[in-house]
């Protein structure tokens, strides 16, 4: 991960995004992550739709998922974890 190495990875930014957004990340590392997010434009649109989707989710609540799109999302998740 980020702590063995000087840089973070365009992977580790995928990996630690969650626990950046969130604040949760020890400092150092997380002066690594924006120091990638400094060169790296894909990155930072990866971040800025992460922050963005959680900004939208977090306002959801299960009641307002119609019971089809509830039942899909559950059927390509099951189909999900069954692909090799």
């Amino acid at each position: 991960m980020a702590e063995r190495g000087l840089h973070v990875t365009c992977s580790e930014v995928v990996e630690l995004v969650t626990e950046y957004l969130e604040r949760a990340l020890p400092a150092e590392e997380a002066t690594r992550f924006e120091e990638h997010l400094n060169f790296c434009d894909g990155c930072i649109v990866y971040v800025e739709q992460i922050r963005a989707t959680v900004g939208t989710v977090g306002r959801l609540h299960e009641d307002d998922v119609p019971p089809h799109a509830k039942e899909q999302l559950m059927a390509a998740f099951r189909d999900w974890r069954r692909s090799p």
